[in-house]
């Protein structure tokens, strides 16, 4: 197929256009369009689930990873007519904001296709906007700390949450740290889960003077942890768990167990949890989606 070529994805019962399959959109390795598609339909029964109903924030790089990008809130216009979109109130633009809903297969193709190579979620479903369904800390090295800091900030978290009887799930977030997700899939506001994540993250900066930082000044970070607790708002988001990243390779917001978050602390080798495409789906092939319970575990927040 010729690098501009148009052609059609079946999909089901959908007929879905894509093109430019050959370009080359991470260009140090020579991952091509085509194999990011190709990826998001193989991860896609474990992937669809953690995106349904989740208003869907598109992060898309036309000319690959190493030009520049843009973000697209707004569900484009030109969108398929079975595009399903979530009506969300802006208050910057005092409008609501149709976003994207990346529900089935046919949308997470249509979005791939438009080199959305990330993708980017609300901590809520629709149409409960402001009832985030979890708690999320982006566990954020500055340079020279790396992930191996990050999972010794990550066990002290998931110790400071047993007083609270709060069972917490890692994952990578494909870049260069750790994030640790608490299922509630209960009643919540974000008023609670960010002040109970902010008072966490203060927390364990009191307790690892000299590691961690809770306070968003990057200045503060060298060598340092930062407990972003901040995402846990109705106008953020987060990277979605099995979401490529813009990288020099197609690394993978992969989950991992606390076994794995642990031996990467003893052994400090970052590499133990860096994960391409092809592991991530091989992982998955082995253990099946390790995020399951983010879905389905009801835990609350006691203030």
């Amino acid at each position: 197929m010729g690098s501009s070529e148009k052609s059609t994805l079946q999909v089901g019962k959908k007929s879905i256009p894509v093109s430019n399959l050959e370009k080359v959109l991470y260009p140090k390795c020579g991952f091509t369009k085509g194999q990011v598609i190709d990826y998001y339909i193989r991860i896609a029964p474990v992937l669809l689930p953690h995106l349904k109903a989740r208003p869907l924030t598109l992060k898309r790089y036309p000319n690959g990873v190493e030009q520049p990008f843009f973000y697209e809130k707004k569900c484009p216009s030109h969108r398929p007519p079975w595009v399903d979109t979530a009506a969300v109130w802006s208050e910057g633009n005092q409008a609501n904001i149709n976003f994207c809903l990346a529900n089935d297969l046919p949308t997470l193709v249509w979005a791939a296709n438009l080199a959305d190579l990330e993708l980017h979620t609300s901590l809520a479903r629709a149409p409960k906007y402001d009832s985030p369904t979890m708690v999320v800390f982006d566990l954020d090295p500055g340079l020279p700390a790396n992930i191996v800091d990050c999972c010794e900030v990550a066990f002290a978290l998931r110790e400071e949450l047993t007083a609270f009887k709060l069972e917490a799930f890692p994952k990578t977030s494909g870049s260069k740290g750790l994030q640790i997700y608490i299922p509630l899939n209960s009643p919540t506001s974000y008023d609670l889960t960010k002040t109970f994540a902010h008072g966490m993250a203060e927390t364990l900066e009191g307790k690892m003077r000299g590691k961690v930082v809770s306070k968003m000044a990057k200045a503060l970070r060298n060598g340092k942890v930062f407990v972003d607790w901040s995402q846990n708002d109705i106008h953020k988001t987060t990277v979605c768990v099995y979401s490529l990243r813009a990288k020099d390779s197609p690394t993978v917001s992969t989950p991992v167990t606390w076994d794995e978050v642990g031996e990467c602390l003893k052994k400090k080798k970052p590499d133990i949890l860096r994960f391409e495409s092809e592991e991530t789906l091989r992982r998955v092939g082995k253990h099946g989606d390790l995020f399951e319970p983010v879905l389905k575990k009801k835990q609350k927040l006691k203030g």
